[in-house]
């Protein structure tokens, strides 16, 4: 099952259909948009086997040019997703789908070489094939989760510090 409420933190344990309502997804937003989505990534928890996360497919999607691939933007509002403006991440345009009380998908147009999509696969990549450090990552995501339920940007900014070591290793 996916869907969280927007600002809540739940810890889910791993489940095998996170795939296939990424994939489900890639293929409904490939009718949507077509070439104009060139490829797509299943990143964040929910792409890591194994590992707990909060029930929300995160999702890349490659655009050719980031500025011009704001003009998605209403086509993609018509068909479930929320835009993200004042989103605080860099070289990227977010969208969330599903009502605010059960988001089910995170969406960021992304162009291939900027550094979100690098860090974001880098990251998912480091998680997979480093199972210590993913299990590291869970026991510091079930604390926050833990001491900060209803404050998603609490939780998000305390897992920096780990997510920016983890990081350094995956890119160098």
């Amino acid at each position: 099952m996916v869907g969280l409420e927007r600002g809540t933190v739940e810890l889910r344990p791993y489940d095998s259909k996170w795939k296939r309502h990424y994939e489900a997804e890639v293929r409904r937003l490939d009718a949507v948009a077509g070439d104009r989505l060139r490829e797509f990534a299943h990143v964040g928890s929910t792409a890591v086997e194994g590992l707990a996360a909060k029930p929300i497919i995160d999702m890349l999607a490659v655009v050719a040019d980031l500025d011009a691939a704001s003009d998605l933007v209403p086509l993609l509002e018509s068909h479930g997703y929320e835009f993200r403006p004042n989103d605080d991440v860099p070289g990227r345009l977010f969208l969330a789908k599903g009502p605010r009380t059960e988001r089910t998908h995170y969406l960021s147009l992304v162009e291939r070489d900027g550094d979100c999509y690098r860090e974001a696969v880098a990251f998912r990549d480091y998680l997979r094939s480093h199972p210590e450090t993913a299990a590291e990552y869970e026991d510091v995501k079930r604390e926050l989760a833990e001491a900060h339920p209803d404050e998603r940007e609490k939780y998000t900014e305390k897992k920096g510090e780990f997510v920016q070591q983890v990081l350094q290793r995956a890119l160098a």
